[in-house]
């Protein structure tokens, strides 16, 4: 595997389709400088963050800075990626029918089963 530069990150484009499958631009959650910040710096970011690469200039360690919440984000890159992962690390929400499966209790089985004997019981007669 080739050893990763920060020439090679910045002139990469980034994208989470996993989380935004349709693009930064296309979600509605960034805006359009947003989501121009997000893609042309998010792989130096996310590789900064990883600690795939090393901090080579003083932008490098801002952006790290910013990321991990050691200062305030001030640059465009830096605010759409404190953005980007407050966005993807939001809890989820769940159905207002509730998101598990109800429980049936052996019991409730039995006397359903008691009720529809007894019904066909009195059926019969």
């Amino acid at each position: 595997m080739s050893k990763l530069t920060r020439e090679f990150l910045v002139q990469r484009m980034f994208s989470d389709a996993k989380n935004y499958p349709y693009g930064f631009s296309r979600s509605g959650d960034f805006s359009i400088s947003e989501s121009k910040a997000l893609s042309e710096y998010g792989c130096l970011i996310a590789a900064l963050v990883d600690g795939q690469i090393q901090p080579e200039t003083n932008e490098d360690n801002e952006l790290l800075a910013a990321a991990f919440g050691k200062k305030e984000p001030e640059s465009a890159a830096e605010k759409a990626w404190v953005k980007y992962q407050k966005r993807i690390n939001r809890p989820k929400l769940g159905s207002v029918y509730g998101n598990h499966r109800p429980v049936v209790v052996e019991d409730d089985i039995e006397d359903d089963e008691t009720i529809e004997d007894d019904l066909e019981v009195e059926m019969d007669d």
